[in-house]
């Protein structure tokens, strides 16, 4: 097509406009996958998107999909052992009356927990512990903040590391047809050392707002509930319940490793994760007494088809002309030394996330690569700087990812006064130095491992 004049491309145009407005706007709390729907099925009639594409979308999709939804079964398991609360416990104990050493701990946990399952479940999961935690502990609410803000960004920018760690940066994988083994090769070290950064920049904006004490023991974490051992076989004792919490995540460590193992093998990773989750809901049946058939209602299905509806417009948008004009646009940049590859493709994925939320800004930017004409290394390099820009970039504005939009409504029902101008008070301070930094040694670090 390639003429934006055309009435179906200023259709598809507006409509992509207006569902991006209505996803970040979300009148009455409406769910962001409502608006990405609607929007879908107007691409879809105006016949932006044909049936063969709707295919090729679902193809695209459909192990990633997968893999999220595995995930989020896991984590609601563990959500059912008490496991999240019991973990929260352990960070007060081995603070040890520090408020500096929980600092350290709080953005230890929030990386791990993405790096487990995934950016949105991290924020999902750990902020209502962590404001909990902090009640109880009886901080106030500018002493909240560092702890909060520091988890939020570490929690989100966690995806970058593993492409497993963020659905869209599956579905990407699964475009410039990279495995996430290779991927994590190429990505892990320089986004993690990039990570190590930002929690250093936050620690030292933060150093005297965080408190010097903090009390070491806490109460109302965990409920009765939460522990079957001692209804018969298991958690008799807190000792018992330690070790019963230590084997699940042991559990969830191999599950997670296997992933990496069946990308190495190219066996589909969505296969590992199933039987993962499988093998949990199974243990949860026997421990807990209950039957799988509550994931019907507590997965949020609503993620899959906002991610559906969301590639449907890009792609329709892709289809009208879009990639042309970013080819046209984009070609000069990734034109010459892959350090220029490196560093400004994550700068304009950063700039484009911040203005249009980087679950579009990473499926467009993606779509584009594969039309550049690039070599196989320059291609995977300007991937990995477009996640570099979409997960971590992305995160100057509370609008440029889900993540953090989600992050600041739990705030705000959590009674925590936190506004927006706070907020970018800090990320303009630690965000730019550590997406350059990041991009440069990815650069480094590609060039020494080819």
């Amino acid at each position: 097509m390639g003429d934006f004049m055309q009435p179906l491309a200023i259709i598809t145009i507006i409509t992509f406009l207006v569902t991006l407005g209505f996803i970040l706007w979300r009148p009455r709390n409406i769910n962001e996958a409502i608006p990405a729907t609607i929007g879908a099925f107007i691409i879809i009639i105006c016949g932006t998107v044909t049936f063969p594409d709707l295919l090729y979308i679902t193809k695209t999709i459909s192990d990633a999909a997968i893999t999220i939804i595995a995930t989020i079964v896991m984590a609601i398991v563990l959500e059912s052992f008490g496991f999240f609360n019991w973990v929260a416990e352990k960070l007060a104990e081995k603070a040890k009356g520090s408020g500096i050493r929980l600092f350290w701990y709080v953005n230890f946990l929030c990386f791990l927990m993405t790096l487990f399952f995934n950016n949105d479940g991290s924020i999902l999961i750990t902020t209502p512990i962590l404001i909990m935690l902090l009640n109880n502990m009886g901080l106030k609410n500018q002493q909240k903040i560092p702890y909060l803000l520091s988890g939020g960004l570490i929690a989100t920018a966690s995806s970058a590391p593993i492409g497993v760690s963020n659905i869209v940066n599956l579905i990407s994988l699964k475009i410039v047809d990279m495995s996430l083994y290779s991927q994590t090769a190429m990505m892990f070290v320089p986004a993690t050392i990039g990570l190590l950064l930002l929690v250093g920049l936050l620690y030292l904006y933060f150093k005297k707002a965080l408190p010097k004490h903090v009390p070491s023991q806490v109460t109302g974490m965990t409920l009765p509930s939460y522990h079957p051992i001692k209804q018969g076989s298991f958690q008799k004792t807190k000792k018992d319940r330690d070790k019963f919490m230590r084997n699940v995540l042991l559990f969830v460590v191999v599950v997670r490793g296997s992933l990496f193992i069946a990308s190495f093998f190219s066996i589909p990773i969505s296969v590992m994760a199933v039987l993962g989750s499988l093998v949990l809901l199974g243990w949860r049946w026997v421990s807990l007494k209950i039957p799988p058939v509550d994931m019907l209602k507590k997965i949020p299905w609503y993620i899959i088809v906002f991610a559906f509806s969301m590639y449907v417009i890009i792609y329709g948008l892709t289809n009208i002309g879009l990639t042309d004009w970013l080819i046209a646009t984009m070609s000069p940049i990734v034109q010459g030394s892959l350090l220029n590859t490196s560093v400004l493709m994550g700068i304009v994925l950063s700039v484009l996330s911040n203005l249009f939320n980087n679950h579009p800004a990473l499926m467009v930017g993606t779509i584009t690569l594969t039309n550049l004409g690039l070599d196989p290394l320059s291609l995977k390099v300007a991937y990995l700087a477009n996640v570099i820009g979409s997960d971590i970039g992305s995160l100057l504005l509370p609008i440029g990812t889900l993540a953090t939009l989600m992050w600041m409504h739990i705030l705000r029902e959590g009674k925590i006064k936190f506004s927006w101008w706070q907020y970018i008070k800090v990320t303009i301070v630690v965000i730019p130095p550590t997406v350059i930094f990041t991009l440069i040694l990815l650069y480094y670090w590609v060039t020494w491992l080819f």
